[in-house]
């Protein structure tokens, strides 16, 4: 689907992204996006957030509950013991 819409820049160069728009790529306030300039044309894509890419992401490796625990072991004791 191709959506076409024209937008001003304003004040500081800002440019507000339409609701439809926004709606669509499920953007809200606090959402990170990628800036690209690509052939003299400005791309923005969405950064899904880890619960989005848990949820809904591309799955590359399976672990296990057992394996999981022992990292977050592991990570808890550096965190306490960089105290």
């Amino acid at each position: 689907m191709v959506l076409v819409l024209e937008v001003t820049v304003g004040r500081r160069r800002t440019i507000v992204i339409p609701k439809r728009v926004a709606e669509m790529l499920g953007i809200s306030e606090g959402s990170r996006l990628e800036l690209r300039v690509e052939d003299g044309r400005i791309v923005l894509e969405p950064i899904p957030d880890a619960v989005e890419l848990s949820l809904h992401g591309e799955k590359v490796a399976m672990t296990g509950l057992e394996e999981l625990e022992a990292e977050s072991i592991e990570q808890q004791r550096r965190y306490i013991g960089d105290r």
